[in-house]
């Protein structure tokens, strides 16, 4: 288990992965400076060659070898121009892949080491959503600043020294333009950056309403209830328009801006320039290097322009590093150990725990589960069966006191050496988008295909496997949809089987069979139990017979302790009640 080491800060967090490619980086920061330079000496270059033509006066056919010189260094520098793009081009298909590869690895391992509340308080295509948007976002954000920030600003500044070395006045003009168009890039950005993220929020919001509407189309038609939907549609899609119109808006009032800004640039260089050449202060190249420079103004727009896409993507990584990046619940010890378990005694020692601050679930809890003893764990939803498990697995931590396994307290060893430890069939399994084979040998990765088949066997899936066209190598869908509920349930116990852990947690592990592919599995999991301690959560009390022991939950608290016989003997028990309560053999939801 890795400490919490990823900055949540952006610059930071950029800094981070930019280091592990520092080389590839400051290449192509190079190649893009030497663009810069060569995009801002050559209108120079075209002002050499106007002086030597205005003032030629030989023979005009003569006027390529008079010019030879000056031309063969302009197609240099256009040459020049194109190596370095095509090498810049070259360079990102080796630095960016490997830059978005690295993070998304990176923060999916992060991901996947948060606690069990990481989870439950966030939507899995949210997760999923902010690790794949993450790392493509943080790409455009490098691209933009090399390949539009950083040239477009170094060009602006070449040109304007070499304005200034012919005549001050027109780098002035420059320098006060650029100024002006960046200040009201700056002064829209916030605004353009908040309508269109309310805009993206006003989208989301509606893209989720028509997929709900699709993932229920059965109720839409059951209940004929189209025209409904289409009106209950429209508000959202009313909001969406609202919000993207104002959008829109803001954007069109900064480009109103920045044309009336560059209009007057122009204005400016063009009249004088034609002033300065009026007053025979400027030749008739020296006219043409300052016309040359209005392309200047496109590459500025563009960057402005592009100011806005930069704060969104800064938005929007932002948002995703405050779901992604934030700070583990729950961290191994730096000196933790590898949990050894030899006997499998679970202990809960003077245990305190709650969801909500001072709403315990758990109070001062001690109890002992003997070395290969069977329990079985009984209440009514919300009585805290499930988190008695959670605790043993370590989904959370204890407020107060410990929980000890072989002596081992579980909090001082890896995490991933205490789940090792222990196997778990759950009520409801959930299986990769991968074949049967590799859900299966899930359980235990070098396990061979033999082993595999024997264990499917022993789960009594086999046969049905063998009757699929792909056989092991069939995919069963997401989360494991192809199946049904009892084929998922003998998945999971195939994969129990083949990890075989000295601690084995049952969750109503054969609620999804038919009663007689139940008969079968009972005893491929009484064989499965011998030699392990086993915690097994019930709803059907019949599944307990054979317990060597009973918990009986009531609010947090274990009212009862005892074996099935020993509990129904007192008439007025809580397991007696649960168990006369029992219809079609299933504990109520709840109370009466």
């Amino acid at each position: 288990m890795q400490s919490s080491t990823l900055p949540k800060k952006l610059g930071q967090f950029f800094v981070y992965f930019l280091k592990q490619q520092k080389i590839g980086f400051i290449l192509l920061l190079f190649t893009m400076t030497s663009w810069s330079v060569q995009e801002s000496f050559f209108p120079y270059f075209i002002k050499v060659i106007v002086d030597a033509v205005s003032v030629y006066d030989g023979d005009k056919s003569l006027i390529f070898s008079y010019l030879s010189g000056k031309l063969i260094i302009a197609l240099l520098f256009l040459l020049f121009i194109e190596i370095n793009f095509r090498t810049n081009d070259f360079l990102m298909c080796k630095v960016y892949p490997r830059f978005m590869s690295n993070m998304r690895a990176t923060i999916f391992d992060y991901v996947q080491h948060h606690s069990h509340s990481f989870f439950v308080n966030n939507f899995a295509g949210t997760i999923a959503s902010k690790i794949a948007r993450l790392p493509e976002a943080s790409q455009k954000i490098i691209d933009e600043f090399i390949t539009v920030f950083w040239p477009v600003t170094i060009t602006i500044i070449i040109s304007c020294i070499l304005l200034f070395l012919e005549k001050p006045f027109f780098a002035y003009v420059v320098i006060v333009w650029f100024i002006s168009q960046i200040a009201i890039t700056l002064a829209f950005s916030h605004k353009c950056q908040s309508s269109s993220m309310h805009r993206f929020n006003k989208l989301t919001a509606l893209n989720g309403k028509i997929v709900d509407n699709v993932s229920n189309i059965m109720n839409v038609r059951l209940f004929a209830r189209h025209k409904y939907e289409k009106k209950y549609l429209d508000q959202y899609q009313q909001e969406e328009m609202q919000a993207f119109d104002k959008s829109l808006f803001y954007n069109a009032l900064m480009k109103l801006c920045l044309g009336l800004s560059s209009l007057t640039f122009v204005m400016t260089m063009v009249g004088g320039a034609l002033y300065f050449y009026s007053q025979n202060k400027l030749s008739v190249g020296d006219v043409a290097l300052i016309l040359s420079y209005y392309n200047l103004i496109g590459l500025t727009w563009f960057m402005c322009m592009e100011f806005v896409i930069f704060y969104e993507l800064i938005g929007a990584c932002n948002d995703a590093l405050s779901v992604v990046i934030e700070d583990y619940n729950i961290l191994d010890e730096p000196d933790a150990k590898v949990l050894q378990v030899v006997d499998g005694r679970i202990e809960f020692k003077d245990v305190t725990f709650t969801y909500i601050r001072n709403q315990n679930v758990f109070h001062n809890k001690s109890i002992a589960i003997m070395p290969k003893q069977k329990v079985g764990l009984v209440g009514f939803s919300g009585s805290g069966k499930t988190t008695f498990v959670n605790l043993i697995l370590r989904y959370f931590d204890v407020v107060s006191g410990s929980i000890l396994i072989d002596g081992q307290n579980i909090s001082e060893v890896t995490q991933d050496s205490l789940r090792n430890s222990i196997s778990i069939i759950p009520q409801d399994p959930s299986l990769f988008h991968r074949t049967l084979l590799e859900n299966i040998r899930y359980g235990k990765l070098d396990a061979t295909e033999e082993e595999v088949i024997e264990a499917a066997k022993s789960a009594y899936i086999h046969d049905f496997i063998m009757e699929l066209p792909e056989k092991y190598n069939t995919l069963v869908g997401e989360r494991g949809t192809k199946l049904s509920g009892g084929q998922r349930q003998r998945i999971a116990m195939a994969r129990a089987i083949l990890k075989n852990a000295p601690i084995l947690i049952l969750d109503e592990a054969t609620s999804s069979l038919d009663s007689i592919t139940e008969s079968n599995v009972q005893n491929s999991l009484a064989n499965l139990m011998q030699g392990k301690t086993v915690i097994v959560i019930a709803h059907r009390l019949s599944t307990l017979l054979n317990m060597d022991r009973i918990l009986v939950f009531e609010h947090g608290h274990i009212v009862e302790d005892g074996d099935h016989k020993t509990l129904l003997k007192q008439p007025h028990s809580h397991y007696a009640t649960l168990w006369n309560m029992q219809a079609g053999g299933f504990l109520p939801e709840k109370e009466d």
